[in-house]
Parts: structure tokens; sequence; C-alpha cells
């Protein structure tokens, strides 16, 4: 396993030097959404830690990230309508992982609507804005 890059995108998104589409902060983590959603309300869970994945985030950290991940969740499913939740995260380059800072994807599902695949588009900002406003009312 690699050190942790501090110059990794969400690190540079925690340090403001990279824009987000903010739904959640608090002192320990920032949700935002995810530039290439796979579905309509993908939200990104981050730790203020620097940590490269769940293999070695401190347990200390790992516990403040899940209860944020668990808000933004409830959060997502309300504010979007969603009749379900997939929660996902990826541990190295084998398990999936591209940003090497620990993140967890919380996408909003509904019976028979599968995940758009993982293409790259980037989607409108303004249709990101849509999301998150629904998502941030829902706190």
């Amino acid at each position: 396993m690699s050190s942790y890059d501090p110059n990794n995108i969400f690190a540079k998104i925690l340090r403001g030097e990279l824009p987000c589409t903010k739904v959640y902060e608090d002192e320990d983590a920032l949700a935002f959404m995810d530039i290439m959603p796979r579905a309509d309300g993908h939200v990104l869970v981050i730790p203020k830690t620097p940590a490269r994945n769940i293999l070695d985030i401190a347990p200390a950290e790992l516990s403040k990230l899940m209860v944020a991940v668990q808000k933004v969740a409830k959060a997502v499913k309300a504010g979007t309508g969603a009749e379900g939740l997939t929660i996902q995260q990826f541990s190295e380059t084998a398990g999936g992982q591209i940003v090497f800072h620990i993140h967890f994807h919380v996408l909003p599902r509904w019976e028979g609507v599968a995940l758009r695949p993982h293409t790259g588009a980037m989607e409108k900002p303004d249709v990101l804005e849509a999301h998150a406003a629904k998502i941030r009312a829902a706190f």
C-alpha cells in the first residue's frame, strides 16, 4: 500500500483549492455531489483527516466518518424520495478505488432503475445543485 498523497483531488477540495457542490459539513466530514453521478443524487462523503482508504484510517476517525455517512444517507433518501440506498467504499486499485482519499458513495435507488455506468461524463453544475438543494433541505 502506498502512502497518502496530499495532492489528491479530495484533499484539494478540503483545502478549498477545487470547488464542490456541498451537501453537508461538520468538524470531521464533508459531503458533496459526485460530478460523475451513477444516480440522481449521488453523494460522496469524505473525512477531513488524511487517510488513503479503509485499510489505513484510524478506527476513531472511521467511526466519526460513519456517523456522517449515516446522516447523509438519511438526507439523500428523504431529499430524493429514493426507495432505498446503495453505500459503496472501494479500497486500492484492485478494489476499484480511483481517488486515494477514503470516501463513501451514497447512491439513492429506486426499484427497476439501474445505476448508470461510470462513463467519465460530468453532470451539469445546475443539475448537481438542484439535487444538492433537495438533499440539504432534508437535513
